[in-house]
């Protein structure tokens, strides 16, 4: 993977949220412009840009055309563990609770949660 690209409907709230946790698992800010900003970890980078008013009428939904979810690598079962703490004490949406960790199925353990615009992120561990 080279990048992804992302709109977001509020740049500002958005980078806030991802900022921190791309950053804990070792990403760096990468570039930074009016409406946009990336971070980048080896050679894969990920951008966020603000969406145009016009394009704001219709929210996100994962269940329609297009992206599903984003899932990420986590080092251990403990840094998903740490990881869905610190979702908790930002009052993050993290889905499936009822069957956390294991809400992929018996042997994948990870963390599923939603970023402001309700894209389905997911932390997994090896």
């Amino acid at each position: 993977m080279h990048h992804i690209e992302i709109y977001v409907s509020d740049l500002k709230r958005s980078s806030e949220f991802w900022g921190w946790f791309l950053e804990d698992l070792g990403y760096n800010t990468f570039q930074k412009w009016d409406v946009g900003q990336s971070w980048k970890m080896g050679d894969t980078y990920i951008v966020f840009v603000q969406a145009a008013d016009q394009f704001l009428d219709v929210p996100y939904h994962r269940c329609r055309v297009g992206l599903n979810h984003l899932a990420f690598h986590a080092d251990s079962r403990q840094q998903v563990d740490k990881m869905t703490e610190k979702l908790k004490d930002k009052g993050v949406t993290v889905l499936y609770t009822d069957k956390h960790p294991f809400a992929g199925g018996d042997n994948h353990y990870a963390v599923y949660f939603e970023d402001p615009d309700r894209i389905k992120v997911e932390l997994v561990a090896p």
